[in-house]
């Protein structure tokens, strides 16, 4: 299995740098913030730009499509998430107006002191493309205001929604950070639907997937693609669960990159189960090597540049 290019995760520079420096000098305004993400990636579709625009504003994290995602794990989470400073977690089904009502409460709960007097309780929400951030402000808001669309990077400007009970909300384009560095974010972000379909290869996201799918959730691959003892390894399942579906070419061969594609569309619309393709654990590894990672490349620059001092000293001394 290839690693998913992280040039490729850089999509919508055009406006992005934009939309930064606008939420930049519209921060100290606001009261507090929501940033939207997705139950089933909850670490992978946080956006790291957030926290550093945020400062020490109060934050609320709606754990969005929650009707898709691992229950248990979903509860899991919102406990972990609970523990930053300044933040509640809420998970959030669009479908339920119960679950977007507790929203608007949670923006008194944490500006007591606009609620009674009139003023405005100022909220930014925001979150990564394709997160569901439209529909969830058109459903706040009891009416069409923001585009929807199965395409990430719908909403392009920022906006402003007179919400009920004296909230004003101000709605930001969904945006990526410049680069994904945690690899295994971007194939989580890819196979949930967070990035364009033409950036990445279906089937060495799909790969990937079932790689994890194998181990977190193998009962649900059996009862949904029929296999009564389920391969050990992804390619093996792909053409097992390929030869199920019929996807098979001529000289009996099995479409893999068919079955790919079932595989995610299937995975995205829940019709697989309930699945959250992170954990906290899972979480607290990754970023360790992501460190490192980090560190290794520091210091290959260093040694670079390092060698180009010396190399450019050589060269004055070879001219003396």
């Amino acid at each position: 299995m290839n690693n998913l290019n992280n040039q490729s995760i850089q999509w919508f520079p055009g406006h992005m740098n934009k939309a930064r420096n606008e939420i930049k000098e519209i921060m100290p305004q606001m009261d507090v913030v929501i940033e939207v993400i997705d139950a089933r990636i909850p670490y992978s579709s946080e956006n790291p730009m957030v926290a550093a625009l945020r400062g020490h504003k109060p934050v609320i994290k709606i754990l969005n499509k929650a009707d898709l995602a691992d229950p248990e794990l979903t509860a899991a989470w919102i406990d972990d998430l609970e523990q930053q400073s300044q933040v509640k977690a809420i998970a959030c089904d669009t479908n339920k107006a119960s679950d977007v009502q507790r929203i608007l409460q949670l923006c008194k709960n944490l500006v007591p002191n606009k609620v009674g007097t009139g003023r405005q309780i100022k909220a930014m929400i925001m979150g990564i493309p394709n997160v569901g951030k439209s529909t969830l402000i058109n459903t706040l808001a009891g009416r069409s205001v923001a585009k929807t669309g199965d395409e990430p990077a719908v909403t392009k400007s920022q906006q402003l929604i007179k919400l009920d009970d004296d909230i004003m909300l101000y709605d930001t384009p969904g945006m990526l950070w410049p680069k994904v560095e945690n690899a295994n974010s971007g194939y989580r972000l890819a196979a949930t639907g967070g990035i364009r379909d033409t950036a990445f290869d279906f089937a060495d996201v799909a790969s990937y997937t079932t790689e994890y799918l194998l181990s977190a959730y193998p009962e649900l691959l059996k009862e949904r693609y029929k296999i009564d003892e389920l391969p050990k390894t992804d390619w093996e399942f792909m053409e097992v669960a390929g030869r199920r579906r019929g996807c098979v070419r001529a000289g009996n061969q099995v479409d893999t990159y068919r079955m790919s594609e079932i595989l995610i569309n299937e995975l995205r619309s829940g019709t697989i189960g309930r699945i959250t393709l992170e954990t906290p654990a899972m979480r607290d590894a990754e970023e360790i090597v992501v460190a490192e990672q980090r560190l290794a490349a520091e210091e290959k620059k260093k040694a670079r540049e390092e060698e180009k001092r010396l190399r450019k000293k050589r060269a004055r001394q070879n001219r003396k």
